[in-house]
């Protein structure tokens, strides 16, 4: 961690445009030029992911997981040795420059059975045809058609795999009795904040995985936000099991 490396990611979170006509093209444009540094910074704002990724590796016997907005394959670090006990664990991104980053990690790590993989999360299936784990680590806001992500994931998951997703999220202005309530300030400031980054904080996610899966986790939660010492930005886990 260095400042130095901190200026250039907050320059291309803050300042440098984004360009590209396709999604596609737009994440790699933001991506690009912070590859190397990207696991540093997010380290500190990116919080409870290795709450999320322990629970399902560890109600998972294995078999095929796919980790969908995967990045640089940092989040499957948090599953220590049980990432050993899945037959194949898939990187599915649109960023080749983080996917990049990803076959570096494997072998360093020796994960023979990582593949990093090119693919739309709201289209793309294992080779398998099935899949016992799929997670979303803070790339569901990341994805314009999320619903299609999430109806992804329902399609490709085994009847009892799991879901495990984590985001930043804001609440609905009248949410259900067991979810988190948000002043109009909370819910007015984030997604403004946010989407100068193409990040897209949802009242409906909750709501949506809770509709679709067994809810087996949820948390709701706040997050530092490096350099800004009194801000909070609200954040969520889940896991869940395909009925």
């Amino acid at each position: 961690m260095s400042l130095g490396n901190d200026l250039k990611i907050l320059y291309h979170l803050v300042l440098r445009p984004v360009r590209g006509k396709t999604h596609s093209e737009r994440m790699e444009s933001f991506y690009a030029g912070q590859a190397e540094g990207y696991d540093d910074f997010r380290k500190r704002l990116l919080q409870g992911r290795e709450d999320v990724y322990r629970e399902v590796v560890d109600r998972s016997a294995g078999g095929v997981w796919v980790d969908m907005g995967g990045g640089t394959g940092s989040n499957l670090e948090f599953a220590g040795d049980g990432i050993r006990r899945f037959e194949k664990v898939y990187v599915v991104d649109l960023a080749e420059s983080l996917l990049g980053i990803v076959k570096k990690r494997s072998e360093k790590n020796g994960w023979s059975n990582v593949e990093a993989v090119v693919g739309d999360a709201t289209q793309w299936l294992p080779p398998e045809g099935a899949a016992d784990v799929v997670t979303f680590s803070y790339s569901l806001t990341m994805i314009p058609d999320w619903f299609a992500a999430i109806d992804n994931a329902l399609r490709m998951l085994k009847p009892g795999g799991l879901i495990g997703v984590i985001d930043f999220y804001v609440a609905r202005k009248h949410p259900a009795d067991s979810l988190a309530k948000h002043r109009w300030g909370t819910r007015s400031f984030w997604p403004v904040w946010f989407a100068n980054d193409n990040v897209f904080p949802s009242p409906d996610h909750l709501p949506y995985l809770q509709k679709h899966f067994e809810t087996l986790r949820l948390k709701e939660s706040r997050a530092k936000v490096p350099y800004l010492p009194l801000v909070r930005t609200p954040y969520y886990q889940f896991v869940g099991r395909k009925s």
